[in-house]
């Protein structure tokens, strides 16, 4: 059964990366996985300085916007790292596609270190 894929993409403030990846990769990932976020893959884009990706798996969109709508209002990500990580942020966008398990995975292990 395939599953909604979202991708979003960061353009940071210049020079922002290493600070945005810290504090990403040390408290934001990990407070995602506490909310129960498949967290698929993250990181600086290899293409572009000062931009940076995120790429979350769903069971469908009533899915995403009920964990997402969950997380972005609890006071762990309010109270956490949400002001390190916003203040770091010029602007984002999001994509959204169907993907089978297989291509999830896929992408998974292409973006391990």
């Amino acid at each position: 059964m395939k599953r909604l894929v979202e991708i979003r993409s960061y353009k940071l403030k210049p020079g922002a990366t290493a600070a945005f990846h810290e504090a990403f990769d040390k408290r934001a990932v990990p407070l995602l996985r506490e909310w129960q976020t498949d967290v698929v893959a993250f990181g600086p884009s290899a293409h572009e300085s000062d931009t940076y990706f995120l790429i979350r798996a769903y069971d469908d969109l009533n899915d995403l916007r009920t964990r997402q709508d969950a997380f972005y209002g609890s006071d762990a990500w309010r109270r956490g790292p949400r002001e390190a990580i916003l203040s770091l942020i010029e602007n984002y966008m999001n994509t959204v596609l169907w993907l089978s398990p297989a291509a999830i995975e896929d992408l998974r292990q292409s973006t391990q270190p």
